[in-house]
């Protein structure tokens, strides 16, 4: 059974003041901000193989767009990086060691060479970032993890590690990786295919209910049966790096 969230005295409280009239609780919003788009972890940078699947033509279309996005939430996504972030809830407290085992279980799992690097950059970044932001929350096991090698700090990693110290339920830390992970990636296409602002939010909105499905998933696995199965990007991932042009990092 997971552990219960973490929640340091002060964190999500808001300050205290003469008024007697009861403040609403504004801490989900903290959630919310690891979730924007324009958090400066670098994910703007990278698209994952998705500009090699543009290229090729393999996705001209919302409609190919939105069945892309739909396999990687539930064949990717789920199964194999929301299991870094249920690893984080499954350890007792301050006993953080199956964490950075399924991190790298997960980690050696993918393919392409461009994909590892990234994920790490964006869990590094994010690491520097909530040190700053957030600086009542203790860091050091996960800072001295990554110090030591015990651990790579990739981004599922990172955001799950902040989501249970901020306080948040292991659900809402799953469904808010995946819903991040699906706005990067429309997010990319944006940049990358002749598809407006709005088709992309209304793919947003119609794979939303796909990923309490996807959610529900992780409810069945260990961390340890964390697996991908979706070979071709993958392969498009790899194949990235010798584009003749290229928009994206990764």
């Amino acid at each position: 059974m997971a552990d219960a969230p973490d929640r340091p005295a002060g964190v999500g409280a808001l300050p205290a003041s003469g008024k007697t009239r009861a403040r609403a609780d504004v801490s989900w919003l903290m959630l919310q901000q690891l979730l924007d788009s324009a958090l400066p972890i670098g994910g703007f940078s990278h698209s994952f193989g998705l500009e090699t699947m543009v290229q090729e033509g393999r996705i001209r279309t919302p409609d190919d767009l939105e069945r892309y996005a739909e396999t990687m939430l539930l064949q990717s996504w789920a199964t194999l990086d929301a299991m870094v972030v249920k690893a984080v809830y499954a350890c007792p407290r301050d006993d953080w060691e199956r964490a950075w085992r399924i991190e790298r279980l997960v980690h050696l799992q993918r393919a392409a060479a461009e994909s590892r690097t990234a994920v790490e950059k964006m869990g590094r970044r994010l690491l520097r970032l909530a040190a700053s932001v957030h600086p009542g929350i203790d860091l050091s096991p996960l800072e001295e993890a990554f110090r030591s090698g015990r651990c790579l700090a990739t981004h599922p990693l990172v955001f799950g590690f902040l989501c249970r110290r901020l306080g948040f339920p292991l659900h809402q830390a799953v469904q808010g990786f995946l819903y991040g992970s699906l706005v990067t990636c429309v997010n990319s296409a944006l940049r990358l295919m002749a598809i407006g602002q709005t088709e992309g939010q209304a793919i947003i909105a119609r794979l939303i209910p796909l990923i309490a499905e996807a959610a529900e998933q992780t409810h069945d696995l260990a961390p340890e049966d964390a697996y991908g199965n979706t070979p071709l990007a993958e392969l498009m991932a790899m194949r990235h790096e010798t584009l003749y042009s290229r928009l994206f990092m990764s």
